[in-house]
């Protein structure tokens, strides 16, 4: 239970829906509430806090834009599911987000081959059409439920060795990084609609929408690989966090 928080009349109010929020986003970081959990009702917040309804309402309905809490209509408002957060502006093993995370990363490998460039592949790696180049594509699970289908393609001039690997207990990301430390990077995002095949793979249905990254990373002056990066949108968000 809150602790009833009376509202002042004498002078000019303070946001107290911001206090709403923090209370409940304290209790869900505590874990009082986990995921899942049914939080009270609009009533009974305006009966523990003593705030008008429309500043409960405003709380509640912040906490579920940001994605912490999520609101269906005559059942209650519950703790959401937690979605991963991908780094935007700066290029992070998936691998590395989710342990952070404390849950457990798990990959699939789907496809590592070697193979001849297509015109769209090698317009991404600035290479010859029909020259030789890498190809992966890769599952990433964080606890069992699939987050990411990764399809990369890679300059095999740069790092000959991609195909020796053993993407289970690495990523392509990682690896890349100790052989041909990244330079530079480029993101481009897009909203998009998964196949039929992608979304068995991802285990959605055919009209979920999802986010597509499309990578490209360089070491020093040369293009090293080109992902396209595929995350079903409730399960991930994006973020990013840059200074001027």
């Amino acid at each position: 239970m809150f602790s009833r928080l009376p509202e002042p009349q004498s002078s000019p109010p303070a946001p107290f829906y911001e206090k709403v929020k923090q209370a409940i986003s304290e209790k869900i970081a505590a874990g009082v509430w986990r995921a899942h959990d049914r939080i009270p009702s609009e009533a009974e917040l305006v009966a523990q806090f003593g705030f008008s309804r429309m500043t409960i309402n405003r709380a509640l309905r912040e906490l579920t834009d940001e994605g912490l809490l999520v609101r269906l209509q005559g059942v209650g408002t519950f703790v959401a599911e937690p979605k991963g957060q991908s780094a935007l502006f700066e290029i992070r093993s998936i691998a590395d987000e989710i342990a952070a995370r404390n849950h457990r990363h798990r990959c699939e490998v789907l496809v590592l081959e070697e193979t001849q460039a297509s015109t769209e592949q090698a317009v991404a790696l600035n290479v010859q059409e029909g020259a030789r180049i890498y190809h992966s594509v890769m599952v990433h699970f964080e606890s069992d439920v699939p987050v990411q289908i990764e399809d990369r393609c890679v300059n095999a001039i740069s790092v000959p060795d991609y195909l020796d690997q053993d993407y289970t207990q690495t990523t392509p990301h990682a690896w890349l990084s100790l052989v041909a430390p990244l330079t530079e990077g480029e993101h481009i995002v897009e909203a998009v609609r998964a196949t039929p095949r992608e979304c068995e793979i991802l285990r959605i249905k055919e009209h979920d929408p999802c986010l597509l990254i499309r990578r490209r990373t360089w070491s020093a002056s040369q293009i090293v690989s080109h992902a396209t990066l595929l995350f079903p949108g409730d399960r991930y968000r994006l973020q990013g966090h840059f200074m001027s």
